[in-house]
């Protein structure tokens, strides 16, 4: 008895497994991870190849040189805390100019939205197209002269909250 249960169950996960690796979110999630990974070079060559150059030109320093060794001997392992830093240091740089690109961005984009309104003028609001029935509260069609929903008659005269309804 004991090894058809077993025999079920590992049948059972296998299957639950095939279910699992087949599901779209799985293949969603690994189209995810190599578009993340091609995204990740861009981003490293922009600072590696563009910004850090610029950078250097203000004046960028780098920490590679900072070493810890542990212990002695040639086989002694090596702390490069100083590459850390450099890297910590990049990043923070990096985060600041992305964002003062982005802002900026924004701002232009933000005034050519204010122009376009200043040409086109300002929208008018759309005008109404329902109106509610004064005995249910439900909303109806404007042109509606009979309640769909309590089936009470409406005057067509009015057409808002104070519809007055036409007795039978």
């Amino acid at each position: 008895m004991g090894k058809g249960k077993h025999v079920e169950k590992s049948k059972g996960f296998v299957a639950e497994f095939k279910k699992f690796i087949t599901r779209g979110n799985v293949l969603d999630m690994a189209v995810g991870v190599i578009v993340g990974g091609a995204f990740t070079s861009i981003v490293t060559s922009l600072n590696k190849d563009i910004l850090t150059p610029v950078l250097a030109v203000f004046g960028g320093t780098d920490f590679g040189y900072l070493t810890l060794t542990l212990g002695s001997g040639e086989n002694a392992p090596v702390l490069y805390y100083g590459n850390f830093i450099t890297a910590v240091i990049n990043f923070l740089i990096t985060a600041l100019v992305i964002f003062c690109l982005i802002k900026g961005m924004n701002v232009v984009g933000d005034r050519m939205k204010k122009m376009e309104e200043g040409r086109t003028g300002k929208e008018e609001p759309a005008k109404a197209t329902t109106k509610k029935c004064p005995y249910c509260l439900s909303e109806i069609p404007l042109e509606a002269s009979r309640c769909p929903h309590c089936t009470s008659h409406l005057d067509e005269g009015h057409h808002s909250d104070g519809l007055e309804a036409v007795e039978d």
